[in-house]
């Protein structure tokens, strides 16, 4: 049985979940190392990550460096003498780093790999129709997301599920499969296997301002799926041309309706109650959305203060 020197790295909430259940457990956590604090908000007050939050409550040893390669960095790394490292939701890590520990560093990833390496894992299982995912846990090597698989596993995606929930469910369970993995490495009854690439592997693309934008011309499934892949963050956008107002909004939270006409592609259907905007097979009926400067609203309430004109549109 092996005895465990454990650093831990992450620093979103996703992290925290199984930072706590390593805690919890008593496994030895002798350090954390997560982001440096960054500015935000009005006043730019220095905010500090989920990971940092939750090591301060418990006491634990914090690094934050903001450069992985510096001299400073790696030799107090090494002053820990851990001989495990553990990552979830953290940045690349430099060779020096990830190969320093003799039990080697895992990662913890929120998809079924070798599909959806990258940024955003879950966003895009959920915007390609995905009917499954996982999380996958993984020794780092030189390249993002290739190394050598440990454990998988998988859980069904629901037709309505949006990113947000689809994130609290893969945090869970990869915070178990986090406990199997170390349990395994712990007993050195570790088996690994190479990923297996094939010519239709799909990415997890980094999210940005063109990829979040709502294209009324797409089918109304992938409508649909884009609007609940990126809810509740960073959410799909796109321009309502409402009279003289041109105005970028952001929608939530929708459903889709498969039924033929003729109107127009992005036209507005408005009542007292309800926002249906015209696709090629249907409607997406929105439920949340955002006029810029607002608060996020369920359309009843954004109906009560704001009126769509007849030939209103989205582009």
């Amino acid at each position: 049985m092996k005895e465990l020197r454990i650093v831990f790295m992450g620093t979103p909430d996703f992290a925290v979940a199984t930072l706590k259940t390593l805690v919890d457990k008593h496994y030895e956590i002798v350090g954390v190392i997560t982001a440096p604090d960054k500015p935000a908000g009005r006043g730019r007050r220095l905010n500090e990550s989920a990971v940092k939050k939750y090591a301060k409550e418990n006491d634990l040893n914090i690094l934050q460096p903001t450069n992985l390669k510096s001299e400073s960095f790696i030799e107090e790394l090494k002053a820990l003498k851990a001989n495990l490292q553990i990552v979830v939701a953290f940045r690349m890590l430099p060779k020096v780093v990830w190969q320093m520990p003799e039990y080697g560093t895992f990662n913890l990833h929120a998809s079924l790999l070798p599909n959806y390496r990258g940024a955003a894992p879950i966003n895009w299982a959920i915007i390609n129709g995905e009917t499954k995912t996982g999380v996958s846990t993984f020794f780092i090597d030189e390249k993002i997301d290739t190394g050598e698989m440990i454990f998988q596993e998988e859980i069904d995606i629901d037709p309505q599920e949006n990113a947000g929930s689809l994130h609290d469910k893969l945090m869970i369970i990869g915070s178990e499969l986090v406990l199997k993995t170390v349990a395994s490495i712990k007993k050195d009854k570790i088996k690994t296997k190479p990923q297996v690439d094939t010519a239709n592997i799909k990415t997890a693309y980094k999210l940005n301002r063109d990829n979040c934008k709502i294209n009324w011309n797409d089918s109304i499934d992938n409508i649909y799926n884009l609007i609940r892949g990126l809810s509740p963050y960073p959410s799909a956008w796109c321009t309502l041309i409402n009279g003289e107002d041109k105005l970028d909004i952001k929608i939530y939270a929708a459903e889709k309706e498969i039924e033929n006409h003729t109107m127009e592609i992005g036209s507005i259907i408005s009542t007292k109650k309800v926002i249906k905007v015209a696709t090629s097979k249907g409607y997406i009926i929105i439920n949340e959305m955002k006029l810029p400067g607002k608060r996020t609203m369920d359309v009843q309430s954004l109906l009560n203060g704001y009126s769509f004109k007849t030939n209103a549109k989205m582009l």
